[in-house]
């Protein structure tokens, strides 16, 4: 079974893809951390995010293994990577790498922005996760907060707008429910809420 799980910025879609991953016995990928990953490196060697020879170069070299699962929650490899996932050299790079993940016979999750209309189009189940801006807003500054990040909640929300224009606008695998996802809207449910919703989901798409 595969089960793709979309959504942007803060909208919960990691946590419920750990919990389906975890309910169904089923291997996860969060495919941000991919692209994660790869902006924090151009930033580490004094680099452009945006420059994709830069970012090109760290996509090939990354090392799945290698990647530093604490440094690239910061707020700054999130804006990174959205500068990197725009350029289609980049995706085109880490494509092979979820699909070949995606075809694990013991069955899989994966979350990230175009699961389910790119990476796994024949998924067996589809969610597309969202959230109010300033739910998110808000869950990804109690985060951040968290980390020891400080930062103000109309700069942060300013920061995920952007993110989700860029997303959503780049003419390579927007960010967008694929036609056959199921919508799971958590603006107004806690983690368990969250959690149990998208197993309904799942049950009947299994029936």
């Amino acid at each position: 079974m595969i089960i793709a799980v979309d959504g942007p910025t803060a909208s919960g879609k990691g946590t419920v893809a750990k919990h389906l991953a975890a309910r169904y016995g089923l291997k996860l990928l969060d495919t941000g951390t991919l692209y994660r990953a790869v902006g924090l490196a151009v930033l580490d060697v004094g680099g452009d995010p945006a420059d994709e020879a830069a970012a090109l170069a760290a996509a090939q070299a990354l090392n799945l293994a290698a990647i530093d699962q604490d440094r690239i929650r910061s707020s700054a490899a999130g804006a990174a990577a959205s500068k990197v996932a725009a350029q289609p050299a980049v995706r085109a790079a880490l494509l092979k790498a979820q699909r070949d993940f995606a075809a694990d016979p013991a069955g899989v999750v994966l979350d990230g922005r175009d699961i389910g209309t790119i990476i796994c189009p024949d998924a067996d189940v589809k969610l597309f996760v969202t959230a109010s801006l300033e739910a998110r807003t808000t869950r990804r500054l109690a985060e951040l907060q968290a980390r020891g990040e400080t930062l103000d909640f109309e700069t942060l929300k300013t920061q995920i707008q952007e993110r989700d224009a860029r997303d959503m606008g780049r003419t390579d695998a927007p960010l967008r429910q694929a036609p056959d996802a199921h919508l799971l809207d958590t603006t107004e449910l806690n983690v368990e809420e969250a959690a149990e919703a998208a197993s309904r989901i799942v049950d009947a798409a299994r029936r």
